[in-house]
């Protein structure tokens, strides 16, 4: 599944009934959960035949497409699905019980309720919210797609306008020649990553970079009147340059991802918790600002479509693992120089970079990697689940 995006172009008026739209599709995911809630034994189906009930009951909600509604009502039931499979995982806290939506920004469409133009320039939907035709701008072409292919059209609303997603039914390969080399890299925050033939990649520090924009921004926000016209305009600037910085990390993440799997026929990297390392309050907001998460998700992907195996490790002792010897070596964070006495002396990460690689190719392609089974040699399968996150759905 592919995801495109174009920029949409229109009147306010359609800009507000796009929002109307969204707060539609927001209600009917609350409801579908509280529905959920006050009642037992309710299933998936029971959810999209809510639905009915809700656009008999409420006008504003019969206006949205029958299938927005019911895309919505799968929103919810993935929420739900989701604290399903943490209880009977046993995840350790909190399972991540479904909470109401307050702030939505997207309504999706299923195959109805909209029409894509001959030139595939623009887009007219055709339910009762009065959206109608909007235009199209983006450098990606249609034309390739038939329109059976497209499964789901999406609404998404940005703080520098509203976007028009279109997922497309396609699978995507691509053939390189293999390189015969392979490689380990450890990620860092002084480096973005070391990998194991010690070249370094520099971390950008976005967020560092633009938090001088970001502070003066917040404070233009913070001086205006509440619920008045210059306050929302200070809002909306603020959020560009959020998106600024999001957009910067994406670019930043792919780019660096398709070079080393184009470059590669076997890449290990850590197997990362970040949801734990952000709990150290010094370090948390600059390995944020790194995104190793999105990073990992797209080495996965482009494993996939250039047919290259990935692998995560498990990052224990591996700083603290001589590359040569074996020996453990205790180290604290600030120092940088791997010395042991079997006589190896080089730089911290690139000794861990050396020990990545080496478990990496110990477990690569073996039935039980990390308690799973690959179904083949490439694409190695990992903790993460490669596909969902597409130009954009990471962070989304």
């Amino acid at each position: 599944m592919l995801v495109f995006e174009f920029k949409a172009y229109g009147k306010q008026n359609q800009f507000n009934a796009v929002d109307e739209a969204i707060r539609t599709a927001k209600f009917v995911r609350n409801s579908c959960l509280r529905y959920w809630m006050d009642n037992k034994n309710v299933g998936r189906y029971d959810l999209n035949k809510y639905c009915a009930v809700l656009a008999r009951d409420f006008p504003f909600a019969d206006e949205l497409n029958s299938m927005a509604r019911q895309s919505s009502a799968e929103r919810a039931w993935s929420a739900i699905s989701r604290f399903y499979e943490n209880c009977k995982k046993g995840i350790p806290g909190k399972k991540g019980y479904p909470q109401f939506q307050k702030n939505c920004r997207s309504v999706e469409y299923k195959t109805s309720g909209w029409k894509l133009a001959e030139d595939r320039k623009s887009i007219n939907f055709i339910d009762k919210k009065g959206i109608g035709r909007l235009k199209l701008k983006g450098t990606r072409d249609l034309h390739f797609y038939q329109i059976s292919q497209i499964k789901r059209v999406r609404l998404v609303k940005r703080a520098d306008g509203v976007y028009v997603q279109f997922c497309v039914d396609v699978e995507r390969k691509e053939n390189t020649e293999p390189s015969g080399t392979t490689i380990g890299l450890d990620m860092g925050l002084k480096e973005y990553y070391t990998d194991s033939k010690g070249i370094t990649v520099e971390n950008p520090r976005f967020l560092i970079q633009g938090e001088k924009v970001l502070k003066r921004s917040g404070r233009r926000v913070s001086r205006k009147v509440r619920g008045s016209k210059n306050r929302a305009k200070a809002r909306q600037i603020l959020g560009k340059r959020h998106l600024k910085i999001s957009r910067q990390r994406k670019d930043h993440a792919v780019k660096l991802a398709r070079c080393v799997i184009s470059s590669n026929d076997v890449v290990a990297y850590e197997d990362l918790r970040i949801k734990n390392m952000v709990k150290n309050h010094c370090l948390a907001k600059s390995i944020n600002d790194a995104s190793w998460y999105q990073f990992r998700i797209w080495l996965e992907y482009f494993g996939k479509v250039f047919g290259k195996i990935t692998v995560a490790v498990n990052p224990q002792y591996t700083s603290q693992e001589c590359s040569k010897c074996g020996e453990i070596v205790k180290k604290t964070l600030s120092t940088r120089t791997h010395v042991c006495k079997c006589g190896c002396v080089m730089n911290r990460d690139f000794n861990a970079a050396r020990n990545i690689l080496r478990r990496g190719l110990g477990t690569a392609g073996h039935v039980g990697t990390f308690g799973q089974e690959p179904s083949n040699a490439l694409g190695e399968l990992t903790s993460t689940v490669v596909g969902e996150i597409l130009p954009q759905q990471v962070d989304s």
